[in-house]
């Protein structure tokens, strides 16, 4: 990432973290340089750009000052804790850096954005984003690597589409993404599911039904599971790729949240696959913002072809100018910085949520268990007492503007469901995660006592 970027980063939390009144004056240029160690031109740059975002504002023979409004929200409590919405933290959508990328997108390709592209997606973009997963450990070539709208375009279209193993049936962890049950569902597609919770996945029922079950592919998230929040050990991934080459099955791996990685050791299931069995999918949906449709799709060669075609027949080709936008975003550094930004006050977060609850599984009195992480993150799970009704739990706590979700759509129809609360922290605040849980732990001990 460029220095004035991660400078950019720094200089905005100083803003928002410390006891800047609105109007107030910033430490001189000269002083900035000598505290972050880089050239005053570094400063400069990094000053200018958060002018164009309306942090601050420059005084000719001055110096800089924070903008009005910039930290009235800093501090205050928010009313309604929201521990149910997935989406990520509105407050870090990077709004101004992605409108400069749309409007330098339509400089630089003006024709090309306004006619049909290819199936395949924006040859520019592809080349990026290979370099980009290569940090992932997901070496591959161009050819592999097509451009889709969302990861659950790619999903529609590996469930319809034919296999070279010539099976029929997709296999999904219980709980899952609801989106991708509700379209099996709805269409009526051969699918049977697998329980994963705190301990993983059972691989010898996995292997079972690998082997006796007429299993197409199976589709997983190893990494910050949706929703139970857990990932798969490295040994585990391994044992999957090796699985899937053994019956051949394919992996549809869901690597949705990569970025939000701590542990640079932590691979995916794609680069311990020696056979060509694991298909890789990545989004930018979580980490920029929900409303960019652009995912990644890498295909073995011999799926490759009739991948594109199926999804030439679905919609000719992904959104030209999103593509643009994001390959201009990708290449000038504003998603590394971005990407360091949003990193921090997750895991941030997370630490919380995985602390407050700890001590409330240990004062619940058995009313919830809660395995905490060496890698927490941002969601996560409790498995409730069998008496404790979640629905009517999630009623109480709504009366008292706490927001959770029931995980009934996260099951398939005749799938035996667990007891279980999902916690999401990406919309609470950091000074109100303890508060909130201390609550929900409360409830669920009254539940408990009755």
């Amino acid at each position: 990432m460029y220095m004035y970027l991660k400078l950019m980063n720094e200089l905005e939390e100083l803003i928002l973290k410390q006891p800047y009144k609105d109007g107030q004056k910033l430490p001189s240029i000269r002083t900035l340089s000598e505290q972050y160690g880089c050239s005053k031109s570094t400063i400069i740059k990094a000053l200018d750009e958060l002018v164009k975002r309306h942090l601050i504002y420059a005084m000719p023979k001055s110096g800089y000052y924070v903008v009005k409004g910039t930290n009235s929200a800093q501090g205050e409590t928010s009313t309604i804790l929201n521990f149910s919405d997935a989406a990520p933290d509105p407050d870090v959508f990077p709004y101004l850096d992605f409108q400069h990328c749309i409007n330098k997108a339509i400089d630089t390709y003006q024709k090309d954005l306004f006619v049909y592209g290819t199936a395949k997606g924006m040859a520019s973009l592809i080349e990026i984003v290979r370099k980009q997963l290569m940090g992932y450990q997901v070496f591959t070539e161009e050819r592999n690597i097509f451009v889709v709208s969302g990861v659950q375009q790619a999903l529609s279209l590996l469930a319809v589409m034919p296999f070279p193993n010539g099976k029929q049936k997709v296999l999904i962890e219980q709980p899952g993404y609801h989106l991708f049950i509700e379209y099996l569902e709805t269409r009526r597609m051969p699918v049977i599911g697998i329980e994963r919770n705190f301990a993983g996945i059972d691989f010898n029922r996995l292997e079972e039904i690998f082997r006796t079950e007429d299993i197409k592919f199976f589709y997983t998230m190893p990494r910050f599971h949706n929703p139970l929040g857990c990932s798969y050990t490295s040994r585990e991934k391994k044992r999957l790729a090796r699985l899937a080459a053994k019956y051949d099955v394919y992996i549809v791996e869901d690597d949705y949240l990569a970025d939000f990685e701590q542990d640079s050791k932590a691979d995916p299931i794609f680069a311990h696959d020696d056979s060509s069995h694991v298909i890789y999918l990545k989004s930018y949906s979580k980490i920029i913002f929900p409303g960019l449709r652009i995912g990644i799709a890498v295909i073995p060669v011999p799926l490759a072809e009739a991948f594109r075609l199926y999804k030439k027949q679905n919609d000719i080709d992904s959104s030209m100018l999103s593509q643009a936008a994001l390959e201009i975003y990708l290449r000038s550094g504003m998603f590394d910085r971005h990407l360091a930004k949003i990193r921090s006050r997750y895991a941030a977060r997370a630490k919380l949520l995985d602390a407050a609850l700890a001590k409330g599984a240990a004062r619940s009195g058995g009313a919830f268990m809660y395995e905490p992480s060496k890698n927490p993150f941002i969601h996560t799970h409790i498995l409730l007492d069998k008496a404790i009704s979640a629905p009517r739990l999630i009623a109480k706590l709504k009366k008292e503007s706490i927001l959770l979700e029931s995980l009934d759509r996260n099951y398939l129809m005749n799938f035996e469901r667990e007891n279980i609360l999902k916690l999401n922290a990406t919309n609470v605040n950091e000074e109100d995660i303890a508060r909130g849980i201390e609550r929900i732990g409360a409830l669920l001990a009254q539940s408990a006592c009755k």
